[in-house]
């Protein structure tokens, strides 16, 4: 399993975000690096972001959900085109970054 996974569900319908795109990236002596990207699959979840041999060094790193692209689709307004979530790696464990979205709003938290 990737050392980083995400899923995001879409609180409005109570159902995954299916194909959002979700980039991953890495703070380096004051710019942002990508190192990864994907798309949510059927289930919201994107297990695979990074192979199961990378290890991660410590340090922060953001996701970049691209929600815009995921509403639109749905005709549907959003205020939040995208959203960045910053967090602190500082071991080897498995990270889990989930979403709770909607149109207006959204919430995250520290998975499992």
């Amino acid at each position: 399993m990737s050392q980083i996974t995400t899923h995001i569900l879409d609180t409005t319908k109570g159902k995954p975000a299916v194909g959002v795109t979700i980039i991953l990236s890495h703070y380096r002596h004051t710019e942002w690096v990508e190192l990864a990207e994907g798309k949510t699959n059927q289930d919201g979840r994107i297990p695979d972001l990074l192979d199961n041999q990378t290890e991660l060094a410590t340090g922060i790193y953001k996701m970049r959900f691209e929600t815009k692209p995921y509403f639109d689709a749905q005709n549907t307004a959003t205020f939040y085109p995208y959203i960045e979530i910053i967090f602190d790696i500082t071991g080897q464990e498995h990270y889990h970054i989930p979403l709770l979205l909607n149109p207006f709003g959204y919430s995250t938290y520290r998975g499992s």
